[in-house]
């Protein structure tokens, strides 16, 4: 069967390449190369494996032309096809947070853990088969690490907040930043005459408001020309949006202390986080149907909410 990717090009070699994981254009796997050498940021699922091989081949390339797979952190829509991948790239190493690295030469723990959430067949749908990468092919990247790729430098950033094992990667001679989940999620669907929309990804089980603002003000210190998220890809208002996200995180993080004390606050976090992203999107001139707001942002909503409530349990000691 033929494969088609969906590939948008930018400057300085970089690449898009749509994941397909759940809808278009929710999930992004970037392409660098430079030099005749390349690497891809983050992977989707083994389910997108296909697609980024054939990216690779419409760019002229082979798979041992492939360097590194970098894997901003291992929450499986990032992740989740990174041992597929490096199975079918003879030369490349996986660069991992050390915090990361175990999960992924031995991903048992992030499988049962998931399952737990998704359900068997829920999860083999969404993933598809987590394979492990063997040891001696993962390089572990502490804070301020470089590599090359063709002569390019990348820069690995070690950012909390979304994750504990989480880093970004600086591009400083380009003026880029990969930022995987740190620096939000702005879907293009969003997008309006006035801009990008952006905000934050506080999902189970690590989300630290603190922290993540921290790491949003690390990245903007670089002074970035233009950030690439996974959630998706390309953007450029960057002072805007480091705003938007910081008062998101704020206002998030009064949501779930308003509910503290509940049995069950997903409900309430829900309806919370919905009212308040609804008046966001009002603002912000997008679709009013409320039920094509909901197929763009109701799983992060709920996402979101499951997140929050892991952190209060965290913040009262339980």
């Amino acid at each position: 069967m033929t494969v088609s990717p969906r590939i948008t090009d930018f400057a300085d070699g970089i690449s898009a390449i749509d994941t397909e994981y759940v809808r278009p254009m929710m999930d992004a796997s970037h392409l660098i190369v430079n030099g005749g050498r390349a690497a891809f940021v983050d992977t989707g699922t083994s389910h997108s494996v296909p697609l980024l091989l054939a990216a690779l081949e419409a760019k002229g390339l082979q798979p041992d032309d492939v360097d590194y797979v970098l894997v901003t952190h291992v929450h499986l829509d990032h992740a989740g096809g990174a041992g597929q991948l490096m199975a079918a790239l003879p030369r490349a190493l996986a660069v991992l947070h050390p915090r990361g690295a175990p999960h992924m030469a031995d991903p048992s723990r992030l499988i049962k853990g998931s399952i737990a959430v998704y359900g068997e067949d829920l999860f083999a749908s969404l993933y598809g088969e987590i394979r492990p990468i063997p040891e001696q092919r993962i390089r572990i990247v502490e804070d301020g690490d470089r590599l090359q790729l063709g002569g390019r430098t990348l820069e690995f950033l070690h950012t909390e907040g979304h994750a504990r094992h989480h880093y970004c990667i600086a591009d400083a001679d380009r003026g880029v930043i990969f930022s995987g989940d740190t620096f939000g999620l702005s879907y293009r669907d969003l997008d309006t005459d006035k801009g990008e929309f952006i905000f934050p990804s506080t999902t189970p089980v690590d989300f630290d408001p603190g922290a993540a603002v921290s790491s949003i003000d690390r990245l903007m210190g670089r002074s970035p020309e233009a950030i690439y998220l996974t959630h998706y890809s390309r953007v450029t208002d960057l002072r805007r949006l480091a705003d938007d996200l910081k008062q998101d995180i704020d206002a998030f993080a009064g949501l779930a202390r308003g509910v503290s004390g509940r049995e069950d606050p997903v409900p309430a976090l829900e309806d919370g986080l919905r009212e308040h992203m609804y008046l966001r999107l009002d603002r912000h001139g997008c679709n009013p149907d409320p039920s094509w707001r909901e197929s763009i942002i109701g799983d992060d909503i709920r996402l979101n909410a499951q997140g929050l409530k892991v952190w209060l349990v965290r913040q009262s000691g339980g």
